[in-house]
């Protein structure tokens, strides 16, 4: 979506590829030690001294991960940055720096771009990270979005998807299913408009969840919280296909199996009321729907009492050995195995 459509529109071929970064990336300026070298030369310089390097690459194309439609060009930059930032977190980091890769079809006006630019500006500020390189280029259709980003931790520091032990804690941060459910009422507003271009949509009940799926936080907040709690997981991993397969993933790597507990899965009460209007069931969505980027890591029960009563964290089940398998014990408490129907790409949907 781009907010300025009905002013001028300067047409990419106007600047040219350098000309296009020099303009986009004008008000990037390293703010890091850690930077060397940023934009302007054939490669960045970094210097991490003895930390370890953390690199994690996502991309983005229209219509599989984002629907511009409803999608301010704004956000899309900015959480095209979140992804990212997300799993340099998820591995008890620091982010520091990010590159910006686009390939974009000549649809999309000089002005179009800026507004991209202009989340990735806002987040690199918010997050303190240098945006230290990239690339443009063209597409025969669409828009195609690729961060990588580069963090540090101490040796000692760093948390794998593997390490968790049984009888370890599974800790969650934040709440889910957000994400999902405001993408349901957008799939279902765009649906309205096309059937009514002048329908205006009351969206006010629903700001938390749009927020949530247009332009969400990653937890930099988690790893000094942990190192001030004097905790260090034994495993952990970000949520961004959903919690079974993220808990999936974690037993998988760590040889263990795990009790989920349902009646433990924080849920925002306007998850709960909009998963009624839709009627959908709300542990559904919780361990499927995705895109929240909270993390979920495992402790120790000695590390217990250092987290209990913490507003930020939330103790949803336990590891248990790996013979025993993954499990949800519901609210009934029957036994359920956990299964991964998380967002596939490959097959743009829920598998």
């Amino acid at each position: 979506m781009f907010e300025n459509s009905q002013e001028s529109r300067t047409n990419l071929s106007e600047l040219g590829e350098f000309g296009l970064i020099d303009h986009l990336t004008k008000n990037f300026s390293p703010r890091l030690k850690s930077t060397i070298k940023a934009i302007g030369d054939d490669a960045a310089v970094l210097d991490f001294e003895n930390e370890q390097t953390l690199i994690s690459t996502d991309l983005l194309v229209e219509g599989v991960h984002f629907d511009l439609s409803y999608t301010p060009l704004k956000h899309l930059g900015y959480k095209a940055v979140m992804v990212n930032l997300s799993d340099i977190y998820a591995m008890n980091g620091t982010a520091t720096q990010i590159t910006v890769s686009i390939a974009v079809s000549n649809r999309f006006p000089v002005e179009a771009l800026e507004e991209l630019y202009s989340g990735i500006h806002l987040a690199s500020k918010i997050y303190n990270v240098d945006v230290v390189g990239g690339d443009t280029t063209s597409s025969t259709s669409g828009l195609f979005i690729s961060v990588t980003a580069l963090g540090v931790a101490e040796k000692d520091e760093v948390v794998y998807r593997e390490g968790a032990n049984p009888n370890d804690l599974l800790v969650l941060t934040g709440d889910l299913g957000a994400a999902y459910m405001g993408l349901q009422v957008l799939e279902r507003e765009k649906e309205v408009f096309k059937a009514n271009p002048n329908a205006q949509p009351d969206l006010d009940q629903y700001t938390y969840l749009i927020e949530r799926q247009l332009k969400p936080e990653a937890r930099k907040d988690i790893p000094p919280l942990l190192k001030k709690l004097e905790v260090k997981p034994t495993s952990m991993i970000d949520i961004s296909d959903g919690l079974s397969s993220e808990i999936i993933h974690l037993c998988k790597s760590s040889k263990v199996g795990a009790n989920l507990f349902e009646e433990k899965i924080p849920l925002d009460p306007a998850v709960i009321s909009v998963c009624e209007e839709f009627q959908l069931d709300s542990t559904t969505i919780a361990l499927s729907g995705g895109e929240d980027y909270e993390l979920l890591f495992t402790i120790s029960q000695n590390d217990y009492d250092k987290i209990k009563g913490n507003p930020h964290l939330t103790v949803i089940g336990h590891m248990t050995e790996e013979k025993e398998g993954m499990h949800l014990i519901t609210r009934a408490a029957q036994k359920l195995p956990l299964i991964a129907r998380g967002w596939n790409s490959m097959g743009n949907k829920e598998d």
